[in-house]
């Protein structure tokens, strides 16, 4: 089996520094590459990326070496990196008169909201970018390593996690399931204590490589499933890309649960509040079950239900089950396996949803907040459209804005003061040429961009809301402009007030 990298202090540091000096960087692999070679790699298409790197120069060759696995004449290897600390440590091994890289080092932006952005690099098992048309652990793989036990790099979970996490200094953060230490990576800039967790000791020792190389030395790493290695602690925030695919069997550790269905994902969140500190969330990507006979919100509201925790749980896509397991079967590399092959692992897959009455597959996120309130703040619903990236902020205001609703009765609420969200429009909808609109709607511009209708009550009482006035105020104004009964007006205003505060229209003035 590969024998990984096991790197020294010293040489560690000089590696970074010919890592920057050479621009080996996500914007300079960007200015190097362009936006099409670097989009395909993205994708694991190497072939635009290897026609941009033939100059020869530091950059190029290491592109070559970490992210295109390629080899490097010993002498171009030499000028762009410390080469002999490399082969000592285990980042190279020579052939013959060429040198391999014995890893993937991707470099990463790790920008994350409110914080200033630094370079990083994320470590992982040559040939295991995800989305790769090969499947994981097609050709180019580390040789000798079993394939349930590769190690990703960044993908398209990784990234949309990290978007969504609530960005804020917290004494401590837990990574569950951290594979190569993406999470970990970013909850080191804004955490006192990181830790990372996994049940495959492969990643964790990726996870050290990703920080150790990208400057970080305050996370600790432990093996394990679940909670089960942080024992009664409790964290500020926790995180996780969990094994969150439904699948039969458990081939790839960092994939499949290894429990029934979606029963991993449930238990996640069923005994995420043991391990939350008051006021902590616990944000992670899901697979869900859509059960014949079966609502999918019924389903989520009782993995939440007699938490005691607030939880605002988003649905982004839903596939069928045949799209589902050609997803997966792909992911793994069995179309390459040959016709038959490929098929009886098809029908395994069709013959488990048909058994259970799974009709489809909900793949969206879920965040947990321990609030302590009496009655918790539950919203679970359907929103396949573009949202804002990142998203952490805007997650973190609507906890607060649940706060805000839950301790005003509709006296307060038309007491209090608002502010128009930033960017927020309106538009008119009505035929051509007519008097007056059919309907009003207000528009976002951020957060997750929603869209409401309003009557002329309601677009009146938002175009005004600048802080400076209670509702309350407000309303009297537009009942008197209306000719309405204002006592009238403030019974009926609070039900809209309260859409508009929860769906983030209008935020409360501080």
């Amino acid at each position: 089996m590969t024998t990984l990298p096991t790197p020294d202090p010293a040489r560690l540091a000089r590696l970074r520094e010919a890592l920057l000096t050479a621009s080996y960087t996500a914007d300079g692999c960007l200015d190097l590459l362009g936006p099409t070679g670097y989009a395909a790699l993205a994708r694991n298409e190497a072939v635009p990326a290897l026609r941009a790197t033939r100059g020869g120069t530091p950059l190029e060759t290491l592109i070559r070496l970490f992210l295109l696995q390629q080899p490097a004449s010993f002498a171009a290897a030499a000028a762009a990196l410390p080469v002999e600390d490399c082969l000592i440590d285990g980042w190279l091994t020579a052939d013959g008169d060429l040198v391999r890289a014995t890893v993937d080092v991707r470099p990463y932006a790790n920008e994350v909201a409110g914080l200033d952005s630094a370079d990083a690099w994320v470590v992982s098992d040559l040939g295991c970018a995800v989305g790769g048309a090969g499947g994981i652990g097609g050709g180019g793989s580390a040789a000798g390593v079993p394939r349930r036990e590769l190690v990703l790099g960044v993908g398209g979970a990784s990234t949309t996690l990290a978007n969504l996490a609530v960005r804020r200094p917290v004494r401590s953060v837990l990574d569950l399931g951290t594979g190569s230490g993406v999470q970990a990576l970013h909850a080191a800039r804004h955490a006192q204590r990181v830790t990372a967790t996994d049940l495959n000791p492969r990643a964790l020792a990726f996870a050290r490589l990703t920080l150790a190389l990208s400057g970080f030395d305050h996370v600790e790493t432990v093996e394990g499933s679940l909670f089960e290695p942080v024992g009664q602690q409790k964290f500020d925030l926790i995180v996780s890309n969990p094994p969150f695919v439904i699948s039969p069997g458990s081939r790839f550790v960092y994939r499949d649960g290894g429990m029934a269905g979606d029963d991993l994902c449930r238990s996640l969140v069923r005994s995420a509040a043991a391990h939350l500190e008051p006021g902590g969330y616990c944000q992670l990507l899901a697979n869900w079950q859509h059960v014949k006979g079966e609502d999918w919100h019924d389903r989520l509201a009782g993995w939440v239900a007699g938490t005691g925790l607030d939880a605002w749980v988003v649905q982004r896509e839903v596939q069928d089950v045949a799209q589902y397991a050609e997803l997966w079967l792909r992911d793994g590399g069995d179309h390459l396996a040959g016709r038959e092959a490929y098929e009886a692992r098809y029908n395994e897959w069709l013959d488990a949803f048909e058994a259970a009455g799974v009709e489809g597959i909900g793949f969206g996120w879920i965040t947990l907040r321990n609030s302590g309130a009496e009655q918790p703040a539950v919203r679970i619903e359907e929103w396949p459209h573009p949202v804002e990236q990142p998203l952490g902020p805007h997650i973190e205001r609507w906890f607060a804005r649940q706060d805000f609703l839950r301790e005003h009765d509709d006296a307060a609420l038309l007491a209090a003061r608002y502010l128009l969200a930033d960017e927020v429009v309106q538009e008119q909808v009505g035929a051509p040429g007519a008097e007056d609109p059919e309907h009003v709607v207000l528009r976002q511009g951020r957060g997750m961009r929603r869209a409401t209708k309003v009557d002329t009550v309601g677009a009146g009482f938002a175009g005004v809301c600048d802080g400076s006035l209670a509702a309350g105020d407000i309303v009297d104004a537009i009942a008197r402009l209306l000719d309405e009964d204002g006592s009238g007006l403030r019974d009926r205003v609070p039900e809209s007030l309260r859409l508009l505060v929860e769906q983030g229209f209008i935020e409360p003035a501080v």
